[in-house]
């Protein structure tokens, strides 16, 4: 017999719940140290505009779940991945970690999955309050979503990275476009595959691959987006990012490449909030 030969796989786009090639037909070949990989989708800026629109539509859905609902939700993300572990740790092998990094980085993003899933309902009791008032009014403050969130992911990012920035994005009500780093594309893009057959609903994460290049400004300039996410330390993408906002306010979040791992860093409610608006309410007393 002859030796069959392996089925390379062609990574799809993750949008509104589906799994569209690029519309442009484009593609880039992912290499590793045992030469080709990967074919990866190299979305376009339509791609992105159909990501917009899946992200907004499912928005005021996902806002409206109850907070212990998206909590499960989440765990069963962490569930999934638990299931799904040796294919994670085969992709981040394939880009380069060894089998060592590749254990540790999955099993620290399952954890960081459950981590956010405890505080979905927990956050707004921390976080809200019931202010004082020189009137006859009942008055309080509560956090709320900001609504659509575009992410540029770092390159330092991959499966660990992708979580810190979307988790605490989602568990708050908001949906989320993420561009994955060009390379290391792989367990972000399996991501989607999770999502797909978790409770996710279509349109909360959708996830794209790409040139930055390309894309930081359509990222930064929608309209229909309310906040960004930039993660890396180049001063020239922040400051565009920053002028592109201006044009219609967007919420804009830096974060520097940093320690993922690091869970005094990346573990705490103020992630959360990062994305949050707050929502003030007035109502008065004794009529």
């Amino acid at each position: 017999m002859s030796k069959r030969l392996d089925v390379k796989k062609t990574y799809k786009l993750y949008i509104g719940g589906a799994f569209p090639r690029s519309e442009s037909g484009r593609y880039y070949s992912l290499t590793g140290k045992s030469g080709f990989t990967a074919n990866i989708c190299l979305a376009s800026r339509k791609d992105f505009r159909n990501a917009v629109v899946a992200a907004r539509k499912a928005q005021s859905g996902w806002a409206a779940r109850s907070a212990y609902n998206r909590g499960q939700i989440l765990y069963r993300i962490a569930e999934i991945m638990e299931g799904r572990r040796d294919q994670l740790i085969a992709e981040l092998k394939l880009e380069g970690a060894t089998d060592k990094q590749a254990s540790k980085e999955v099993d620290a993003a399952i954890d960081r999955a459950v981590y956010f899933a405890g505080w979905s309902d927990k956050y707004q009791q921390v976080f809200g309050t019931v202010n004082p008032v020189a009137s006859s009014h009942f008055n309080f403050s509560v956090p709320e979503p900001t609504g659509v969130v575009t992410i540029l992911l770092p390159d330092s990012a991959s499966l660990l990275g992708l979580l810190q920035f979307v988790l605490p994005a989602i568990v708050g009500g908001n949906t989320v476009v993420v561009l994955t780093a060009e390379s290391r594309p792989l367990a972000p893009l399996t991501l989607g595959e999770i999502l797909h057959s978790s409770d996710v609903p279509g349109g909360v994460i959708n996830i794209l691959s790409g040139y930055r290049s390309e894309l930081i400004s359509n990222f930064s300039t929608h309209m229909d987006v309310n906040a960004v996410m930039y993660g890396g330390n180049d001063e020239e993408a922040i400051t565009l990012i920053q002028k592109n906002a201006a044009e219609n306010v967007k919420h804009v979040v830096l974060r520097k490449d940093d320690d993922w791992f690091d869970e005094e860093r990346n573990e705490h409610p103020y992630v959360i909030m990062e994305l949050q608006e707050i929502k003030t309410t007035w109502h008065p007393v004794g009529i």
